[in-house]
């Protein structure tokens, strides 16, 4: 257990460290905190209904000639999974998980006020709870247990909101399947097979704490 954790806790280690040098040095630091939108491709059932937590610090580094270019690491509390209910059937089905993340991402940012990233996450699977109907359990037979990890690509857009408050909108797509699943079909002869795959759009707000106003816009309070 705690050689599985090792990585997670060096970098979370790692963040505080540069978080609280970032007030003296060109190391920026921040919060983000919104929801994942959800759903698992693979189980049949369509749609991003289930609303989990997406929260944590991250910290970046800006470079290039303007400091345009920066590259950036989190360590998030994310939760994903799927959710299936409706009182005209007896299919009822939600996966809760609970991941540690750490997301790396390379951004451009035009005129301070509208950046676009993309890159890639690791994240570690530190609980689930998985509920189903009898019904579920005729039709689903999983193959494996879920994975222990997740590895995602990622496609970042944030837009400026006021200051050092910026609206932050994020896809994320696991690169490897988490687990697979045998359905049964009624109306096909033999059971299909299937490979699931987390799929994830993030909502959220991210505070950067010392990421200095834009001069040709009223971004800082002291200004209005």
């Amino acid at each position: 257990m705690l050689k599985r954790h090792y990585p997670l806790a060096v970098t979370l280690i790692f963040l505080v460290l540069l978080t609280e040098t970032a007030f003296a040095q060109r190391i920026l630091g921040g919060l983000s905190v919104g929801m994942n939108l959800t759903q698992v491709d693979g189980d049949e059932f369509y749609g991003f209904h289930k609303v989990g937590l997406n929260v944590g610090p991250m910290v970046s580094i800006p470079f290039g000639k303007k400091s345009n270019w920066s590259v950036s690491m989190e360590l998030l509390y994310s939760q994903k999974g799927a959710y299936h209910g409706s009182s005209v059937d007896t299919l009822r089905y939600k996966l809760v998980q609970d991941y540690a993340e750490i997301p790396v991402l390379i951004h451009f940012t035009d005129k301070k006020i509208i950046s676009g990233g993309v890159g890639f996450c690791y994240g570690q699977l530190i609980n689930y709870k998985e509920t189903h109907s009898q019904f579920f359990d005729s039709l689903y037979r999983p193959q494996s247990s879920l994975s222990n990890s997740d590895i995602s690509v990622i496609a970042d857009l944030q837009i400026r909101l006021w200051y050092r408050l910026w609206a932050n909108i994020r896809y994320q797509y696991s690169m490897k399947s988490n687990r697979t699943m045998l359905i049964y079909d009624p109306n096909v002869p033999s059971p299909i097979t299937r490979y699931q795959y987390n799929n994830v759009i993030t909502i959220r707000l991210t505070w950067m704490f010392n990421q200095e106003a834009n001069p040709k816009r009223k971004f800082s309070p002291e200004n209005e």
